[in-house]
């Protein structure tokens, strides 16, 4: 059992009182079908003897989550960072790419390790999503394409990123990484742009352990990304392209149409436990919670709050510390931003300066642990502890050590 609520600064644990949690409250707790759910497929996975290069789970995956976005085509890849590669690599993208700094820093990796130079777009600071009208500023001779990011879930301005990207002749791609089951416009997110990537990995609100996918309504373009995923391969030995291997195998397929399956009850238990926050935060000074638009559909994957310092009396970072000492593992995301980290940390043509709103939400934002993984009665504790150390603050800031967070 855990401790009861905190009554008095004195039993705070970053202050020498015992923990509010026995064990660590984590953010990304994976969640998991039923094991008979998955263990079925898995004997069937034995008895056949098919383990990977497009086995029948694949198969059926692939034509499930096509069917469930409203996609004509959906070609599973080992993870998400490849999922982005190999689409970049087959649309031919050279030079530069858009996309916003704010976003995990593998959007970034992607496109360099395909040879092409992120430049780096600041963001919208109440959506948290790309700004396209610096956006247009940012547009040069070497631009190929933007890459747009559905951060937290919530859609990024799809209809001015397509608008802008037709008007130049530029690619439009999103990372979907984390929107899946949410849409924009009505319209489930996976079909906008050339195409769109979804990371499956362990944390993600459907994930298959480790796998991704790339989704689009071009056949041409899905015939291609599948011949890219396998070498090229174009029938039993016979290679028409150069190719990579990207394939998902059929034990993490296995899992993906096990979790297709419970999708529905995961979102479901999500948005009760993004109520409880609301609840206990939704009014509370200095702290803003990121609200879902109710008119579209929502995976309520990630619960994230933003902390506005001199009305919270905390900062954000001396929050975390309070929370971390109660074993409330929150976490800071996308800290620092792609652009304070290597390699374009080094890079001196980035503008910081243009940059502004992506590092100054970057130093607000906390995202708090959430998912099936995570019992109801404990969101209202740990909404209950930022309530009280807030509405505590200058009784407790004095206390605390100036140590910053590693």
């Amino acid at each position: 059992m855990n401790l009861a609520p905190k009554e008095s600064v004195d039993e705070l644990a970053a202050l020498g009182g015992r923990p509010l949690f026995h064990q660590q409250l984590n953010v990304g707790v994976p969640n998991l079908p039923a094991r008979d759910a998955f263990f079925r497929r898995v004997d069937e996975i034995f008895g056949r003897r098919r383990l990977t290069n497009k086995g029948p789970f694949v198969i059926e995956l692939e034509k499930g989550i096509a069917a469930f976005l409203g996609v004509k085509h959906c070609v599973c890849v080992s993870n998400g960072t490849r999922a982005l590669e190999i689409l970049i690599k087959v649309l031919g993208c050279t030079g530069e790419i858009i996309c916003p700094s704010f976003t995990f820093v593998a959007s970034a990796h992607a496109l360099h390790w395909m040879g092409l130079r992120p430049v780096f777009c600041d963001i919208d600071p109440q959506t948290h999503n790309i700004d396209p009208v610096q956006a247009e500023t940012l547009i040069g001779t070497r631009t190929s394409g933007i890459l747009g990011v559905h951060v937290w879930g919530r859609p990024c301005p799809v209809e001015e990123l397509t608008r802008l990207a037709r008007e130049h002749g530029l690619t439009l791609v999103f990372d979907a990484a984390h929107a899946f089951g949410a849409s924009a416009g009505g319209r489930r997110i996976g079909s906008f742009g050339e195409a769109e990537v979804f990371s499956f990995h362990a944390t993600k609100v459907f994930h298959t352990f480790e796998g991704g996918a790339i989704t689009t309504n071009d056949d041409e373009l899905a015939d291609r990304c599948r011949l890219a995923k396998n070498f090229g391969f174009k029938g039993y030995d016979h290679v028409i392209a150069p190719g990579t291997n990207g394939k998902m195998s059929e034990v993490h397929a296995a899992m993906g149409a096990a979790m297709l399956e419970l999708f529905p009850a995961i979102v479901e238990q999500n948005e009760k436990r993004y109520w409880i926050y609301q609840r206990g935060l939704g009014s509370l000074e200095g702290v803003r919670l990121m609200a879902y638009d109710e008119k579209e559909e929502n995976n309520f994957q990630y619960v994230v709050i933003e902390i506005d310092e001199p009305r919270a009396g905390l900062s954000r970072d001396e929050i975390l510390r309070l929370l971390h000492a109660e074993n409330i593992n929150a976490r800071r995301y996308f800290y620092p931003g792609c652009h304070r980290m290597e390699p374009y940390r080094s890079d001196t043509s980035v503008d910081r300066d243009r940059l502004k709103r992506t590092e100054e939400v970057s130093e607000r934002v906390i995202c708090l642990p959430t998912g099936t993984g995570v019992r109801k009665e404990d969101v209202e504790q740990v909404a209950r502890f930022i309530r009280f150390t807030v509405d505590n603050a200058k009784t407790i800031r004095p206390r605390l050590s100036s140590t910053a967070i590693r």
